[in-house]
This record gives C-alpha cells, structure tokens and sequence, in this order.
C-alpha cells in the first residue's frame, strides 16, 4: 500500500544530505551504465560473428587443395594438388546419402566481363544447381543454373547484383550477352548475397561449360558439402567431424598425400568455427557480466556504507518508534525501501544513459566482427532486476542492526 508519509520521509532524509546521496548514487549509476555498455559490446560481437557466418549456409563444409608439405611414397614435398572431377565423384559415392546439398566449382579471378561499352574484372564460378544454396544466395530476377545447362554445356550465365549495377545499370540484363574471358554468354538470372557486395561481384557459370570453353579440361578448385540436419547441435557436430575426417583420409589416399599432411588439402568444417567463435563470444559476455557485477558491488557497499551511517543518525527516531509499538519488520521495511529507492533511481539513471550510448555512437562504430552494439529487452529486464536485488542487499544488514536496536538503548543516544 501506498504510504505518503514513508515516501516524505525518504525525500527529507535524502535533501538533508544531498553530496552524500549524489555521490552514493553515482557509483551505483556507474556501475550499472559500465555493465550495459560491456554487455552492448559483447552483443555486437555476437552480431558481428553472426554476419560473418550468414554469407554460407549452416554447416557448410569446403575443401581445397594446396601443396605437400611432406614426402610421402617415394614423392617429394611441395607437388601441387589439383582436384579434378573424380576427387568429387568418389565422395559424393562414398557419402552420397549423408548429403543435404553438395557441390563442385572451378575458381578464376580478375577476369574481364564486358556488356556493351561496360566492363570490369570480377571473379567467374563454375557451379552446379546446389551451389547456391550452398552461398545462401537468393535470385532476384530470371533463374539459377540448373541441370539442362550442365548436361548441354549451354553458355549461360548468372550475375551477382553488383555486376548487374555495374554493368547494366538501370537495364533488364535477363537475356542480354555478356563476354567472360572473350567467351559470349546469355545471361540468365540475377542473385543477391546476405554477405554483400564483395559476393555479389561472381559470375556464376555451369560448371561442364566452364570446364569445356575454357580448356580446363575436368579441373576443380573446391569442393562443398552440407550434411542432413541433426536433432541436436551435438549431433551436427559429432557427425560433421567424423565425416570430415573420413572425407580428409579419402582423398588423401587418392591423391597420393600422406595420412598427417593437412597443407595439401585443406577442410573448413563450418560447425567446428561457429562452435569456437560462439564459445569465445560466451566467454567474452560471462567476463563483461563479471566485471559489471563486480562493479556493482561496488557500488552496493557504497550505498550499505551510508545506510548504515542513516540508521547511526536515527537511532532515537528508531527507538521512539519500536516504543510506540513499531514492530522490527516495520523498521527492516523503512531502510530498505530507502534503499531501493536510493538503489534503483540510481541505477535507471546509469541504464538509461548506457542505452543512450549505443543508440547514438552504435550505428557509427561498425567493423567486419562488430556490428549492431545493443541491448536486448531480455538484458535490460535482467539488469533491472540487478538493480532491485542491489538496492535490497545495499539496505539488509543497516535494516536488520536498525531492527535489533533496544528502544532504552536508543532512547539514551545523543
């Protein structure tokens, strides 16, 4: 129940020591805005770690090839390792049924794209109809290749948004030719890329085309692989290695490379790197939550400190009122509620300007790992109750000694 008079006193106590309670308050406010601006960072690392994972489909693995680096068999280090078409076809019969999506590509960059008067150099793909799913790319005008282009080696092509801009600007390219490395081809859709514009400057062309016009002959850069879903994360995880690892051993025997020599061929196990950079991103908050904490508590044994001077001041107040019949609840409940009052005003004052911050300096300090610093509703509604629970540690032991003061014992006070 509301009861005015509690409320007058706090307020007359509170303007008989206005510097005390200010700076009491300060270091609560402090703590509290370094608590949410530790937390806006972390989320921001989150966001900037999301981002970077959102430019491929969920546990995508890729594989490459590099050099030896050991001598295996009779071979010397530092042979070269190319892919071709039956380093992909053998994995695809050995672990054909595990696959949700899988695909093969062959890689050029810096090679000249012309339409008309217009040209640049971008990177071109040879692909097959999984690939982008596999990018988690979305077409925004005409198709993507399918299984027709690859079986006719038809020359079509599919451009990243980018390109489209660049090359066509305002015009419909769906249909219009293109030339890539002097060869002409059809442009057949257009896609967009959640990873942005560095994506979105590929040619996308069928895979037995590229191979074919180019005199690539059955010439691969990478493999990509994406697993049936699990039920759980562990699962994923659990299966996603295990196949990694059989993956690895295969091709390595196929080409020659010894069993240990992961220089040769390379695997990005998507799962594993979410799992590490998501574990480091907890860790980082848990830290940023303990020194906030820590900061807080720092400010609780500021505002206990002066509760108990309070109680040292109103002794005979408390005394006269246990005589008059105040029960020790009653009393617990008078310094407590000073508090939380003194606790919580102090700390929305801190939220508030924490918030404040990363609404008005979060838009500006963007970066490829940080992005969006923020406070979500969930975070804010926990330090709230930080706040509440500080406020009533803060004023529990001055309460519980005021509660104990004998009423003959405070009434001899002077």
């Amino acid at each position: 129940m509301f009861n005015i008079e509690r409320w007058q006193e706090i307020f007359e106590a509170i303007a008989k020591n206005k510097l005390r309670t200010f700076l009491t308050g300060i270091s609560v406010a402090s703590g509290i805005f370094i608590l949410v601006i530790l937390l806006g960072v972390g989320k921001g690392l989150q966001n900037g770690i999301e981002k970077q994972f959102e430019r491929d489909a969920a546990g995508i693995i890729e594989v490459w090839s590099g050099a030896t680096t050991k001598a295996y068999k009779g071979l010397n280090p530092g042979r070269k390792i190319q892919f071709r078409n039956d380093d992909y076809d053998i994995s695809v019969q050995k672990y054909g049924d595990q696959f949700d999506k899988n695909g093969s590509t062959y890689n050029a960059w810096n090679i000249n794209v012309v339409y008309g008067k217009e040209s640049g150099n971008y990177q071109y793909r040879g692909v097959n109809p999984d690939y982008l799913a596999i990018e988690n790319g979305t077409i925004i005008q005409g198709r993507y290749i399918n299984n027709n282009d690859l079986v006719n080696n038809e020359k079509v092509a599919v451009i990243g948004q980018n390109i489209k801009m660049n090359l066509f600007k305002d015009k419909n390219p769906i249909g219009e030719q293109i030339t890539v490395n002097n060869i002409n081809f059809k442009v057949v859709g257009v896609y967009t890329d959640p990873a942005g514009e560095r994506e979105e400057r590929r040619v996308y062309l069928p895979l037995t085309t590229a191979q074919k016009v180019f005199g690539l002959g059955d010439k691969l850069s990478n493999l990509f692989y994406i697993l049936k879903k699990q039920d759980t994360y562990e699962a994923a995880l659990t299966e996603a290695d295990k196949f990694t690892k059989g993956l690895g051993h295969l091709l390595r025997s196929k080409n020659t490379i010894a069993p240990d020599d992961e220089s040769a061929i390379g695997i990005n196990n998507s799962i594993v790197e979410a799992k590490k950079f998501y574990d480091l991103n907890l860790y980082i908050r848990l830290f940023f939550w303990w020194v906030g904490i820590c900061t807080i508590i720092a400010g609780v044994v500021g505002v206990s400190n002066i509760m108990m001077i309070i109680v040292k001041e109103r002794t005979k107040e408390i005394g006269i009122r246990k005589a008059l019949g105040a029960s020790p609840v009653s009393i617990i409940v008078m310094i407590l509620h000073e508090s939380i009052f003194i606790t919580t005003i102090s700390g929305f004052v801190g939220l508030l300007t924490g918030l404040s911050l990363l609404e008005l300096v979060g838009p500006h300090a963007q970066s490829e790992y940080f992005v969006n610093p923020q406070v979500d509703f969930t975070v804010a509604l926990s330090t709230l109750i930080v706040l509440v629970v500080a406020g009533a540690l803060a004023g529990f032991v001055p309460a519980y000694s005021a509660a104990k003061i004998r009423p003959i014992v405070a009434l001899r006070d002077e």
